[in-house]
């Protein structure tokens, strides 16, 4: 194929207009003019198909590591989350070169994520072990490294303190009468608390009514 014209498109992007090859008709593909500079492309040269897939080829790898970086300025992503952003848009061999280089330097890296969620969840969020698990998941996080994390976060934890605030500031105004009661201890299961764990905060409340 010969490189027939090469014009500006949008911001940095350059249209390379091709001619001839297997089909013997003209296509353009659109290519940021730093690949273009770099494999030395040029107007009247003549390249092979091979080498028109390896310009688009690095044109999307470019595209998806700025679409990383973009991602990762706003939050912080587990390897899973941000492969499975980017693999929208990305082959899988370009979403995992990606999101390796991103882990190289440090801009994710599943241990320190999985730390601070599982912090986040229980103290911020005041959710129990079984929902933090199951929201851990949900980030691509494995479960080996989430017992991990867990586990260090148990040392100084204190889950009875945690669940006895929660239902002081947000449930103890519905403990008036059983309905109450079990739409108190349906919550709190829903949030991830053991009906034991829930049981033993409510024994602190006179919950004994009258049939």
């Amino acid at each position: 194929m010969i490189v027939k014209d090469i014009t500006p498109f949008k911001g940095a992007m350059l249209c390379i207009e091709l001619a001839g090859g297997a089909l013997a008709q003209e296509m353009k593909i659109y290519i940021h003019r730093d690949i273009i500079a770099e494999c030395g492309v040029s107007r009247g040269m003549e390249i092979t198909e091979e080498e028109a897939d390896r310009l688009i080829y690095k044109n999307d790898l470019r595209r998806a590591r700025e679409r990383a970086l973009y991602l990762l300025e706003s939050s912080e992503h587990s390897y899973v989350m941000l492969y499975d952003k980017l693999e929208k848009n990305y082959s899988e061999d370009i979403c995992r070169q990606v999101c390796d280089r991103m882990a190289e330097m440090g801009l994710i890296n599943d241990r320190r994520f999985a730390e601070k969620l599982c912090r986040q969840l229980f103290e911020r969020k005041k959710l129990g072990k079984y929902r933090v698990r199951q929201e851990m998941r949900m980030k691509g996080l494995p479960d080996e490294l989430i017992a991990q994390v867990m586990e260090e976060f148990a040392e100084e934890d204190d889950p009875f303190a945690r669940l006895e605030e929660l239902v002081e500031k947000k449930y103890e105004r519905y403990l008036t009468d059983r309905k109450g009661v079990n739409k108190v201890k349906n919550a709190l299961a829903r949030m991830g608390y053991s009906y034991g764990e829930i049981n033993d905060v409510l024994d602190l409340y006179d919950l004994d009514f009258d049939d």
